[in-house]
């Protein structure tokens, strides 16, 4: 099968060929306007497929198509947002050589229009599948998923990039260049547009049982989802879809840009879009996760219903995303499975079970939340993670779960003068083998009141569901200071991983957050905690080991 990669050797272009290197059945023709870029990228690339550069202009298509006889196109330049009044000559091309047409197409303009070729592509014998990519595939195929559980009313989503999955030229100057521009939406039941980049939102990615992401500030951008997602569920009544780059503050140099550029009526930004990819690519630190988030309101038996479904996906795995979307399509089409033909958007190309498969053997995560009526405190936090415990920990944290629970622990304490202060002013128990210990557990405020006692020495916390930045973490406040864990499940293992912290509600240093160390799990059918509180400049505060179970005659 030979393939013409328009942008080959680009961002989105040589991520695909990346991930098609295990087929040795492809040529692929690695086309762009800029032969030694096209060069370059054929003599480092180390898969199976042949490879071979080629330049050419997607304006003049016609006579490459004629001399190589391509099996198949895939428009990778962009941006599409440019493409000015002959945006679909590339299409045009295709359909009239008889030749099959994917593209990365992230403006919406440009994907909800190319319908119109349906006729010919169907004439033709060809396929022309536009917005191949994460917006709009993977959040169609989420939201075919919801429909199943609800009438969908109301969808916003999120992708947010790891800091270190670097961002191409073009990309940047779609973005910058519709940043304080009308974007078409469907909003309140109607036909309406909001300003791109002057409209934010926060969210916290969370898959179940997995590390979030950090709440992340999500700004508008026009993507084709807002165009083509709502005649494909008609009860929906607004649509909302956004970008999370970080850093923050660069993040938030934009948003004030765009509403500057609205509010004033000052032209395109666009000539500042080589300083933005300069600059957002210099900064490369944070955490090398990035994620993704589509979250729906709607009824189900005249019952208001909320749903939302996560994606992780750690370190290098995350930037392959958006091409995964046209290498199953190649890989479905090498099975024999090709698609319809026909001119339409890319909504239905794939199923959520494609993706599943896509990432399976990556370090990719998904996973759904819905409020669960009558739920315990870790049940809400956990979602579907929570059936993923042992027994004795599920037991523990169940909601009908007995409220007083003992048997006994091991404690050591830290050496240091300061380490010795903080834990006198907490109340930490002191050090020993073998001391009893008995745990309450009290409704209040929400949350849970969790009262320790041991040999007598008692100390207490709050825990409480985080909201707002602290959404998806569990809070456990000792008197003024509040810590926001998260709860991860894995290898049968509960870990409490401190995120934040506040002092009176104040945020503290993240570089002096607590450690990581505190476990819950089950040995013999015991329940098992393991609890080390330390901090950086102090070392370890207190480190109590031990076994719970439910106290005889205990409700």
């Amino acid at each position: 099968m030979k393939i013409l990669v328009l942008g080959g050797y680009g961002v989105f272009g040589g991520r695909l060929a990346r991930l098609l290197a295990d087929l040795p059945a492809l040529e692929l023709l690695i086309g762009g306007r800029n032969l030694a870029a096209a060069q370059a990228f054929c003599q480092g690339y180390t898969g199976q497929p042949r490879v071979r550069a080629l330049q050419v202009d997607r304006q003049q298509l016609a006579p490459v198509l004629h001399a190589e006889r391509p099996d198949l196109v895939v428009d990778a330049s962009g941006p599409f947002q440019e493409y000015g009044a002959h945006r679909y000559s590339a299409v045009e091309a295709c359909i009239a050589a008889g030749i099959d047409y994917l593209d990365f197409a992230d403006a919406a303009d440009f994907v909800f229009g190319v319908s119109q070729y349906d006729e010919q592509a169907r004439a033709a014998g060809v396929y022309v599948l536009a917005g191949v990519s994460s917006f709009p595939v993977l959040t169609a195929a989420v939201l075919r998923q919801m429909a199943t559980r609800m009438e969908i009313r109301e969808v916003e989503g999120g992708i947010a990039p790891s800091p270190f999955a670097g961002i191409g030229l073009n990309v940047m100057r779609a973005v910058v260049g519709y940043a304080g521009s009308p974007v078409k939406l469907r909003r309140q039941g109607r036909d309406g547009h909001g300003i791109g980049l002057a409209e934010s939102r926060r969210f916290t990615v969370a898959v179940p049982g997995h590390l979030p992401l950090r709440n992340l500030r999500f700004s508008l951008v026009d993507v084709p989802d807002l165009q083509v997602l709502p005649p494909e569920h008609p009860g929906m009544t607004d649509i909302w879809m956004g970008a999370g780059p970080v850093p923050e503050s660069l993040h938030r140099i934009l948003n004030l840009l765009a509403k500057a550029r609205w509010r004033l009526k000052l032209p395109s930004l666009e000539p500042a879009s080589r300083l933005f990819y300069t600059v957002l690519n210099l900064m490369t630190f944070g955490e090398h996760r990035g994620g993704m988030y589509v979250r729906a309101r709607g009824v189900r038996d005249g019952q208001p219903v909320e749903c939302s479904w996560h994606l992780l996906a750690e370190a290098d795995d995350g930037p392959y995303i958006p091409s995964m979307a046209i290498e199953a399509v190649i890989r479905k089409q090498l099975a024999g499975e090709r698609p319809a033909t026909g001119a339409r958007p890319a909504t239905h190309a794939l199923a959520l079970a494609d993706y599943d498969q896509l990432f399976k053997d990556r370090t990719i995560h998904t996973g759904f939340r819905q409020p669960v009526a009558g739920a315990s405190l870790y049940q809400r936090v956990l979602g579907d993670a929570y059936a993923r415990l042992p027994p004795s920990v599920q037991a523990l944290h169940a909601p009908q779960a007995p409220r007083r629970w003992q048997g006994m622990a091991r404690v050591e304490r830290g050496d240091g003068l300061l380490s010795r202060l903080l834990g006198r002013l907490f109340g930490f128990p002191d050090a020993g083998d073998a001391i009893p210990v008995s745990v309450a557990f009290d409704a209040e405020a929400g949350g849970e009141r969790w009262t320790r006692t041991f040999a007598g020495r008692r100390f207490s916390s709050l825990q409480t569901e985080g909201q707002g930045r602290n959404e998806a973490l569990l809070v456990e406040r000792f008197g003024a200071v509040a810590v926001a864990l998260a709860l991860v499940v894995q290898n049968g293992r509960l870990q409490l991983v401190p995120r934040r912290w506040s002092l009176l509600g104040i945020p503290l240093p993240r570089a002096l957050l607590p450690g990581d160390a505190s476990f819950e799990y089950e040995q013999d059918g015991h329940f098992v905690f393991d609890v080390e509180i330390g901090a950086p400049l102090v070392g370890r505060i207190v480190h109590y080991r031990g076994t719970l179970q439910p106290a005889p005659g205990t409700p």
